[in-house]
């Protein structure tokens, strides 16, 4: 075979090029110290380093979940731990006005300090991280809480039959009594608040002097000089009180006094059920039971129209109809009313006639849980909740805009209360308007406070005694939610110490697979370059072209 001159040129660019591409290679790896630097080096080792790139960036994004967290729950134990030290010195000044050694203008004199730390407590509870409110649970755009007028009574028939609504503001508590001007009814005897023979004494200084001039004016109290009104719903009894002597205690006393409305969500049961399908407004469906945060999609998947006293095929869905869990049946009950279906994790479906008794194929029910908690994952498999539903913690009135229904049987609008007969304690229990002594207003911090400025300024000494006595349970409750919260730091301390040790078994695995052996990196660069030299020098030496060669 012939070699000509453009073969051997070829070839030992070839091999001159192949020497300075290797050696490239090499001092790359030299300069990252890195084995593999694109994925032609190993693409293996490539897809195994990106498996694990992608879970270190995971391990990332659970760090900066802990370090928010660690925010929200750091200003939530901050601002409840102001809270436990306002409230002792709400006892340590209830304890003083509790005793009989203090007269009325003492009271007076203690009851302004009182109003301070009242007001205090409520911009703690409206307390925000980066401007999200951290007790108002999803309304976290929203202050948690909003000061309202309410009422305290000492009549528990009062207090159970009337529906009001607070209107107006008030800088001290208006203290008011009810008596009959004809003298009729004895003390203690019921009269309407429509009868004309009604007559209404107020006063605005504590008991000091008393105003004369209140009026009905329909369904609505008024008390002119005093700032406020209220209105009731219905036309409810009173005790009357006695003709002249106002110190007379045997009929109903109210006191208008600041108190604090809970303005942000909650999550309290039952669900929301939402009916689909045909013929699914004549069945009511009502839930109960655990349904977790999801919601629950039931669907019937009987093949033709049944009773709700027949066998129901159902399925449910936990991810919003992706996935169905099928052949479920509820049996046939000829004795029951209602169609009870069961779903994941304990919870109940109950279907009862609204208008119909027959079920038909494909009717659905989308079963909402009601949910306040906002969530950060710290990990692959859990989540830490750093928000407070602030009713839970502080009290205050609560209305429900669930529950709470007109006179005509409406659902009214909670943006539409400034006042009503309807509110939640901090466990969640419906009551009426606040009766001085009642035991489930013992841990709603906002109420007890709220009374305990009202009875100060108006030198109630029984009630200061009761305040101060729900005060120490109102303290109790707190630090309860201090230690809950603790808890929840103490857990990112402990996820952030799994999270490190993970990231560092990463980062090692990583470097096992990609990160070069120096010395033998050295080594093979100092050989590469030897090789491309003496590659440089035999091709100058056996190349050497010139045109005497050819004559």
């Amino acid at each position: 075979m012939r070699v000509t001159q453009q073969m051997l040129f070829d070839r030992y660019v070839f091999n001159l090029n192949s020497s300075l591409t290797e050696l490239m290679d090499l001092n790359v790896k030299a300069q990252t110290q890195k084995r593999i630097n694109k994925p032609s080096d190993d693409p293996t080792g490539m897809t195994r380093i990106l498996d694990h790139r992608d879970t270190l960036r995971s391990l990332e994004q659970y760090n900066e979940n802990i370090s928010t967290a660690k925010g929200w729950l750091g200003s939530a134990d901050e601002s409840l731990m102001q809270v436990s030290t306002i409230l002792t010195r709400a006892k340590e000044l209830a304890e003083q006005v509790a005793t009989g050694t203090v007269d009325a203008n003492n009271r007076e004199q203690v009851s302004y300090e009182m109003r301070s730390l009242f007001e205090q407590l409520i911009g703690l509870a409206n307390s925000d991280f980066e401007g999200k409110s951290i007790f108002a649970g999803h309304k976290v755009n929203d202050s948690a809480f909003k000061e309202i007028m309410w009422l305290t009574t000492n009549d528990e028939d009062f207090g159970t039959n009337a529906d009001f609504t607070v209107n107006g503001s008030s800088e001290s508590t208006v203290l008011v009594q009810y008596f009959d001007t004809s003298g009729a009814t004895a003390v203690g005897g019921n009269m309407n608040l429509s009868d004309p023979n009604l007559g209404i004494r107020y006063s605005i200084d504590g008991g000091d002097t008393w105003q004369n001039d209140g009026t009905m004016t329909g369904n609505t109290l008024n008390l002119p000089q005093s700032g406020t009104s209220v209105t009731f719903a219905n036309d409810p009894q009173i005790k009357v009180n006695h003709q002249t002597d106002p110190s007379i205690s045997d009929g109903t006393w109210m006191w208008i006094r600041p108190s604090v409305q809970y303005i942000g969500d909650d999550d309290d049961p039952p669900p929301q059920v939402d009916a689909m399908g045909p013929g699914s407004n004549q069945i009511k469906g009502s839930a109960s039971g655990s349904f977790l945060d999801a919601n629950v999609t039931v669907r019937i998947d009987n093949t033709s129209a049944v009773t709700m006293d027949e066998d129901i095929q159902y399925s449910y869905s936990m991810d919003g109809g992706i996935n169905w869990v099928t052949g479920n049946v509820a049996p046939a009950d000829s004795t029951a009313s209602n169609a009870v279906l069961s779903v994941a994790n304990g919870g109940i479906l109950t279907l009862s006639n609204a208008g119909s008794n027959i079920l038909e194929p494909g009717q659905q029910y989308v079963i909402r849980p009601r949910s306040a908690a906002i969530k950060l994952d710290v990990s692959s498999s859990e989540q830490v909740q750093v928000n407070s539903v602030g009713k839970d913690i502080f009290g205050g009135i609560y209305m429900d805009p669930d529950n709470i229904l007109a006179s005509n049987g409406s659902i009214v609008p909670l943006s539409s209360m400034t006042g009503g007969r309807v509110f939640h304690d901090s466990n969640g229990s419906k009551m009426g308007l606040t009766i001085q002594g009642d035991d489930e207003v013992s841990q709603n911090l906002f109420e007890v406070m709220g009374n305990l400025v009202a009875f100060a300024e108006t030198n109630n000494q029984t009630g200061c005694q009761q305040s101060l006595a729900n005060l120490k349970k109102v303290q109790e409750q707190v630090m309860n939610s201090v230690a809950e919260i603790g808890g929840r730091e103490n857990r990112l301390t402990v996820s952030k110490g799994i999270l490190d040790g993970l990231k560092l078994n990463e980062d090692s695995l990583i470097s096992s697979i990609e990160d070069a052996d120096v010395s033998e990196l050295m080594t093979q660069l100092a050989q590469q370059q030897i090789v491309y030299e003496s590659v440089l020098r035999s091709t100058s030496m056996i190349m050497q072209l010139n045109l005497g060669k050819f004559i």
